[in-house]
């Protein structure tokens, strides 16, 4: 089991009543739980900017290597767009199956 420290953050008024109030509604057994679960997303969003990041620096450099022909920037963006969504609503999914 990992070494738990014990730290204190300071939260906008705002957040900490959606805190207390999802601790009151039975979806977190404590306002630690909230903090994990949120550190949990907030990593997981960080390791998706990196990989994309990688696979960015990555075609950037099959790029310049490898010219080929020119691809609509609208068509990438489309794909762009459909991925994120996709990413979303797994995301979504997984979160209301783990509830």
């Amino acid at each position: 089991m990992p070494t738990i420290e014990k730290i204190s953050i300071a939260l906008p008024q705002g957040m900490v009543a959606a805190l207390r109030q999802a601790v009151e509604d039975g979806e977190y057994a404590s306002s630690s739980e909230v903090v994990r679960d949120a550190l949990r997303d907030w990593n997981h969003k960080r390791e998706l900017r990196r990989q994309d990041l990688n696979a960015l620096r990555l075609a950037w450099k099959e790029a310049i290597d490898n010219p080929g022909p020119i691809v609509d920037p609208e068509e990438v963006f489309d794909r762009l767009k459909k991925k994120y969504r996709n990413i979303a609503k797994t995301r979504n999914v997984t979160k209301s199956a783990g509830k």
